[in-house]
């Protein structure tokens, strides 16, 4: 072979991986370039309302400006073995983040443990929910829970008509952000079922019993008043007298504040005890075990009467008088406080 095509063929065998070379280190310029952090921005929310494709969310991310390059992006996941469908859940981004932050993020769903309490009137629980950014506004709480109907296929038990005040189960729940008001409900709906529906099956009027357990709930601090105050709820309804429970003119307010008398005069609502015999239209809260454990069995005894001490117990009374003489007690011990 002559010496010049020694020499071409030579040459060509050494272009090949100098081709190679240049070739593997502009896709390795392109493939850093392109999983370089975008510039900062806002960190956000997004929810995935059940699994989804690790594809769909990084188009996603691309669009909101948190990553590059789709492609490379899914080529490094690959390598990493980080590319599996991402779980149903909240999750917070942000325009800035580094690659292993943005695959880091993606395997860290946001868990927000919120307490209900036993409490809570509906309408407050709608703002709590709104502060912590489980639904956009307490209006989409509330008007939900006006409209049971929306639920029947959710729970096995049945629901009310009118509203599901009473039935939304108080408890510490995992709610993240942007979860939403109707899941939100059904996961209480669904705690109401295992935990307070047993204990109901075999009552008459179900309703009328969550109603009475929701005024001791708001009126008891203390376990043992909860069937004290049951009885007295008891006997007061069996001789036709007002409950006169401060908390019922509260949910007719929708407010929670200390009452005037113009409160109790004034409020004009089935649901003002001071005005309105007998029980009012429907629970005010939702109540514990124990105080539906409370309603269902009140203690037998002749009081009609009690008031709160310091110490969180009640006082109970047979009469007015008596009534009288243990508001005295406790304004006096109340006076020692510190």
């Amino acid at each position: 072979m002559p010496k010049s095509k020694k020499r071409q063929k030579l040459g060509c065998l050494l272009a090949i991986p100098l081709l190679i070379g240049i070739l593997a280190v502009g896709a390795w310029l392109w493939f850093k370039s392109e999983l370089a952090p975008m510039p900062k921005g806002p960190s956000y929310l997004t929810r995935y309302p059940r699994q989804e494709s690790f594809d769909k969310v990084l188009l996603d991310l691309q669009a909101k400006g948190v990553v590059r390059d789709v492609v490379a992006l899914k080529l490094y996941a690959r390598w990493k073995h980080a590319s599996e469908p991402v779980p149903e859940g909240t999750y917070r981004f942000q325009p800035g983040m580094t690659v292993d932050a943005v695959l880091k993020a993606l395997r860290s769903k946001i868990v927000q443990m919120v307490r209900i309490p036993e409490t809570n009137f509906s309408y407050r629980t709608a703002n709590l929910l709104a502060q912590k950014q489980v639904v956009d506004d307490a209006e989409e709480y509330k008007s939900l829970i006006n409209d049971p109907a929306q639920f029947g296929t959710d729970v096995s038990f049945p629901l009310p008509k009118s509203s599901l005040e009473g039935y939304l189960f108080p408890d510490t729940y995992d709610l993240p952000p942007l979860l939403g008001a109707h899941d939100t409900i059904v996961r209480q709906l669904r705690a109401f079922e295992s935990k307070i529906y047993p204990l109901l099956k075999g009552a008459s009027d179900p309703n009328k019993i969550l109603t009475i357990a929701s005024m001791v709930e708001m009126e008891a601090a203390k376990d043992k008043d909860r069937p004290l105050i049951a009885g007295v709820i008891a006997n007061r309804l069996n001789k036709g007298m007002p409950l006169q429970i401060d908390a019922t003119v509260l949910y007719a307010l929708q407010e929670w504040r200390r009452l005037t008398f113009a409160d109790y005069r004034n409020t004009i609502s089935p649901y003002n005890t001071y005005l309105h015999p007998g029980l009012p239209p429907g629970p005010i809260c939702s109540p514990s075990v124990k105080s539906v454990e409370a309603a269902l069995h009140p203690a037998k005894h002749d009081f009609f009467y009690y008031v709160a001490m310091p110490t969180g117990f009640h006082v109970f009374a047979h009469s007015y008088e008596e009534h009288l003489a243990n508001i005295a007690k406790r304004r006096a011990a109340m006076a020692k406080k510190p």
